[in-house]
């Protein structure tokens, strides 16, 4: 069993933000919410230990252990496609970075579907509509290398439609997309 590095402590019943006997959906919600909270320390414990130069197979173990611990916890679903790109696991990326865009488009509550999306469909500046310009370029590069520009065009063009000021870096793989199709 592996036992995560940040310290895990027993929470006396009296501290929860309800009593006995309660049974209102809020004291639930506060339930569930430090539960998460705590899910995502832990999560955060595991990426920090699999960044600390591990082996590839145990880091690939604790990214997949945050993930099954705290799965909207989105640095994990970074972690992991980044992981399995340097790994030469492309197929493997690309299922990740989708489920990275999965993941950030319900927490943003915008459609996951990236054709489905216009500028004004979410606050692409921060949290998970950044995030998931983020991931959509990852899932733009994978593709590149997997299935080539007319795999990853549309993807592109998409990027810069939502993200005009390249504020993500979206550019740096459609160069790279135009060098390759230029050479080949």
């Amino acid at each position: 069993m592996l036992t995560p590095s940040l310290p895990l402590r027993a929470v006396p019943l009296a501290e929860y933000p309800f009593g006995l006997g309660v049974t209102d959906g809020a004291g639930f919600r506060a339930l569930r919410e430090a539960a998460a909270d705590d899910a995502a320390s832990v999560a955060g414990a595991y990426l920090e230990q699999a960044a600390a130069g591990v082996e590839p197979a145990r880091r690939e173990f604790l990214l997949w252990s945050a993930h099954a611990l705290a799965p909207n916890h989105l640095p994990v679903y970074f972690a992991l496609y980044k992981f399995l790109f340097h790994q030469k696991r492309l197929v493997d990326a690309e299922r990740v970075a989708l489920m990275a865009l999965g993941e950030s488009a319900r927490q943003g509550g915008f459609p996951v579907r990236w054709n489905e999306l216009r500028h004004w469909t979410a606050d692409w500046s921060d949290g998970p509509g950044r995030f998931y310009l983020f991931s959509l370029k990852a899932l733009a590069f994978i593709r590149l290398r997997l299935h080539g520009l007319k795999a990853a065009g549309p993807l592109l063009e998409k990027l810069h439609e939502l993200d005009p000021q390249d504020q993500v870096g979206g550019s740096v793989i459609t160069d790279l997309a135009r060098a390759c199709s230029a050479a080949g």
